[in-house]
Parts: C-alpha cells; structure tokens; sequence
C-alpha cells in the first residue's frame, strides 16, 4: 500500500512490494496471483461472510433483511480488520487507476452473482434474487463510498442500515408508473 500510495500503481513492481516486504517473488506469486491482488486481498473472505450470512438468515426473515443482515456483516468485518484509513488509502488509490476500478467492478459484480445465487437457494425466483442482489451490492458500494469520504464519526454499518431504509421507503410509496400507452397505472411497491 504504501508503495502504491508512494509511487502509483502502474509504476510499482512485485519486485518492488516483495523487497519491501522482505519476501522473494516466488513468495508473493504463491499469495497473490498479480500485483492487483493486493488491493483485493480478503475479497473471498467477504464473498463467503456475505453468503454464509444470507443462507443462514431464518426462513421468517424476509429476502430484503437477509441481504441486509449480510451486507453488515461485511461492513462489521471491513470496519474492524483494516479500518477506514486503511480503506480510504486502499480507494485512493483504486480510483486514480482504470484498471483497479474495472477489476473492483468485476470482484462487486461476483459478489453479486454469489449473493443472487444464495437468495435463489433461499427460493427467491428471478427476477426478484437478481434485483435484490444488486439493490444489495449497490447499498455496500455506495455506503462505503460515503464512509471513506465522509466525516470520520460515522460508522460504516449505520450508513449501511441508512441506505436500506432509503431503499425501503423508496419502494414503500406508491407511485405511477406510466404503461405501454403513456398512461399512467398507479402501483404499491
């Protein structure tokens, strides 16, 4: 990280990380297969917290809370193994590069996958496990996103709860929704 931070992405080498940290390159390739690696260390981890969390919801829990109930297991599990400075530098420096925010964007879209797989085992049809799935993934991007670049007093599960309350109340009015004919159709989400 703190080459990263020091030198950039693109500029740094594994032979550089690995001499800093006192290892060979044989040693880094048996812990990460690339450099990007690095930045994403523990994402399996997340992905097995997250499904294991949802699976394990009681059947009484309604799909919408399961969801809930993992994606703040992963909040607790970020907050409290690395910390928000360590997530804000670990951002930073995904942001500044093309290609660590299109590989953060397929490690995301995995965890979705993984998430829509566990709801359907949860016998929530399509297109409903697909839907929540991304309502979830998207509630953990952007309420990590405002815990890295927010005030330092606010905790990544209350952001996380927050947003699934604005989703919840979101989807709890009643709106119109125009049909095929332009016309509108009033309908209770």
């Amino acid at each position: 990280m703190e080459l990263y931070a020091e030198r950039g992405f693109d500029q740094t080498t594994v032979a550089q990380i690995a001499e800093r940290a006192g290892l060979t390159e044989r040693t880094f390739f048996r812990h990460f297969a690339d450099k990007r690696e690095v930045l994403f260390a523990g994402s399996a981890q997340l992905q097995d917290l997250l499904v294991e969390t949802v699976a394990g919801a009681p059947a009484s829990v309604t799909p919408i809370d399961a969801v809930a109930a993992g994606i703040e297991a992963i909040g607790t599990m970020l907050q409290e193994s690395r910390g928000r400075a360590f997530a804000r530098q670990r951002q930073s420096i995904v942001a500044a590069s093309a290609e660590l925010r299109e590989r953060e964007l397929n490690k995301l879209s995995s965890l979705a996958g993984a998430l829509a797989d566990t709801l359907r085992e949860r016998e929530v049809v399509e297109p409903a496990a697909s839907l929540l799935s991304e309502i979830g993934i998207a509630v953990f991007r952007i309420s990590f996103e405002r815990w890295v670049s927010g005030p330092r007093d606010r905790d990544l599960r209350e952001l996380m709860r927050e947003s699934f309350e604005e989703v919840q109340s979101l989807t709890a009015q009643a709106r119109p929704v125009p049909t095929a004919s332009g016309g509108p159709v009033s309908h209770a989400a």
